[in-house]
């Protein structure tokens, strides 16, 4: 009888990021080491992070998760877009894990058949399992999170298609519902403005900065259909800021934000990257 994990195969290890085990670690631990992260005041709910290669994003992406560095959550919400054309509006895995060189996160599937079952619920349909995906926005930030927290972790891997503010809403709420009793962190996985020049790129990545750092999903999903700010995770960053809403926390805090320009030294077409920390700062 073979008891060999179903592993989802990574379209981008050694490609987007460092490939060979100890390399990735040193790099990882870098990028976390240099994050200068203020004083925060109250519980963290989740981060924001961005999502493009270690090598353009990853000093954003460590100031997020430098907030949790060194704590511990059984189980991680992450919530990213689906960039290729799956005709299906939610998606998850079908594996039973993921892996990334720095080891296996096995999925949460008991937790993965709740949130399905909710959303049928509140949707009508729920998570389409899929096998041997490309998408690249959901394990970009698993070695951050293997290299963060201080124990391993159940994956709960969300990827949403749809760019709809209803179904937003309702993956967010459904995540509430079921993470309500669960020590866990959700992380919205997000970059900004796409190949515009740096000028253009910060005047809408602060128009939806604005929007998440107000709490406003509602706002985000408005700036964008005017196009004056822009959020290619747009689905899986209001989702998690309604369901961080509908587990208390009352605060986003921008930690960084830069373009990869500032990286290539190339302006003319840049993609912007930000990080944030959810907090919940009210007392019950």
């Amino acid at each position: 009888m073979s008891t060999r994990t179903d592993i989802r195969p990574s379209p981008i290890a050694g490609l987007w990021y460092e490939g060979e085990p100890r390399r990735l670690a040193k790099v990882v631990d870098a990028y976390l080491d240099q994050a200068q992260i203020p004083e925060l005041e109250g519980e963290i709910v989740g981060v924001i992070a961005p999502h493009a290669g270690h090598r353009y994003s990853g000093a954003v992406a460590g100031y997020a998760f430098a907030t949790v560095r060194g704590r511990s959550y059984p189980l991680v919400a992450v919530i990213s877009p689906m960039h290729h054309p799956y005709f299906q509006p939610l998606l998850t895995s079908a594996h039973q894990a993921y892996a990334t060189p720095l080891g296996v996160i096995p999925i949460a599937h008991d937790v993965v058949a709740a949130l399905d079952q909710t959303l049928k619920r509140r949707l009508g349909y729920g998570l389409s399992p899929v096998r041997n995906d490309a998408e690249h926005s959901l394990e970009i930030e698993l070695p951050f999170l293997q290299q963060a927290l201080r124990e391993p972790f159940m994956l709960l891997p969300v990827m949403v298609r749809a760019l709809d503010p209803r179904v937003s809403q309702a993956l967010g709420e459904a995540l509430a519902e079921v993470l309500a009793d669960r020590s866990a962190l959700l992380v919205a996985s997000t970059d900004l403005s796409h190949y515009y020049d740096q000028q253009t790129a910060l005047s809408l990545d602060r128009a939806m900065l604005e929007q998440i750092e107000a709490f406003s999903p509602e706002g985000a999903f408005e700036v964008e259909a005017q196009e004056k700010g822009y959020a290619c995770g747009l689905g899986a960053v209001t989702a998690v800021l309604w369901a961080a809403r509908a587990l208390g926390a009352d605060r986003v805090r921008l930690l960084r934000h830069a373009t990869s320009g500032d990286v290539t030294g190339d302006y003319s077409q840049v993609v912007g990257y930000a990080a944030a920390v959810i907090l919940k700062t009210a007392r019950p």
